[in-house]
């Protein structure tokens, strides 16, 4: 069983899915390839001065998956509350998780019907650390902020979310600083 699910696999999705698995979480991505980033051209990124979209997805998806994340290609249909975790549904199949992450877009349909509130916008409310009302349910980019889509912004989403998701796992704030090995 993981520990996480990721719904989506653009910026948010896999910035999440490589912060939970490098820290040793289970992790499961559900993403159909159907992200904006296809049609991005990455001019506004910092350290990339300028990157296709499609290209930048390709290095992102091999950078998460060599720490162990587990994508798989298929729809999510349904995510339900499971005891104290959740049940996603695909057309295949169904994992039980601890915690979900949506990571979707502006296509906020899972997380509302979960259950989780929305502002007078429309947009999944959440709160600094990117849980939603549900307890264990994060959302992320487009459908938590009103016209502010930068692939950056995603990003740092995703990772807050799953930075919060260690954080109730072991009870300490977690950081995940990388420093190189000394010589």
């Amino acid at each position: 069983m993981p520990d996480v699910v990721i719904v989506g696999g653009g910026a948010a999705g896999l910035s999440a899915g490589l912060f939970a698995a490098k820290n040793d979480l289970a992790t499961v991505l559900y993403d159909t390839d159907e992200t904006w980033l296809h049609s991005a051209h990455l001019y506004n990124y910092l350290g990339i001065e300028s990157r296709d979209g499609t290209a930048f997805l390709e290095d992102a998806r091999a950078h998460a998956d060599s720490h162990g994340l587990d994508r798989r290609e298929a729809a999510v249909t349904s995510v339900e509350r499971d005891g104290d975790g959740f049940a996603v549904a695909t057309e295949a199949e169904s994992v039980a998780a601890d915690y979900v992450v949506f990571a979707t877009g502006t296509d906020r349909d899972l997380a509302t019907s979960l259950g989780c509130e929305t502002t007078e916008d429309g947009l999944v409310d959440v709160d600094l650390s990117m849980e939603t009302s549900v307890d264990g349910a994060y959302a992320t980019g487009a459908m938590i902020r009103q016209d502010e889509w930068q692939t950056i912004i995603s990003a740092g989403d995703g990772a807050a979310a799953a930075l919060s998701i260690l954080t109730a796992e072991t009870g300490e704030r977690v950081h995940d600083w990388d420093v190189p090995d000394e010589d």
